[in-house]
């Protein structure tokens, strides 16, 4: 684990896209996540690569914007995509750090199929 000080290229201002999976939400398919994830550089919010889609990773890569958040309640950590490198105790982001505690996890609500499961990588 490293010191979340030495962490370059977040930018702790950036408000998170939305509340859910940005391209989830926009009807990209399959429309459900496991969990959420958020850019620490543009607050892109795009779903873990334990979700079908794993969009997070995916913007991470196209953007790179190597670092991404938990957008989890209470998780506070960073992810480094390029290096595999996990990082505590993450720099305080603009509001909000989580998704919202009415959210369902699987999410968002109505759209997760009943074999959702048997869909996690």
């Amino acid at each position: 684990m490293a010191n979340e000080d030495a962490i370059p290229n977040i930018n702790p201002a950036v408000p998170p896209s939305g509340d859910g999976c940005f391209e989830c939400l926009a009807g990209d398919a399959p429309g459900w996540w496991f969990h959420l994830r958020r850019c620490a550089a543009c607050g892109h919010i795009g779903c873990c690569d334990s979700s079908p889609a794993q969009h997070a990773t995916q913007h991470a890569r196209e953007a790179g914007h190597a670092y991404f958040a938990s957008y989890e309640p209470g998780e506070s950590w960073l992810w480094n995509i390029d290096t595999e490198q996990f990082y505590t105790g993450a720099p305080v982001l603009a509001p909000p750090a989580a998704h919202p505690a009415s959210q369902p996890v699987p999410g968002p609500r109505g759209r997760v199929p009943d074999d959702w499961q048997q869909q996690l990588h």
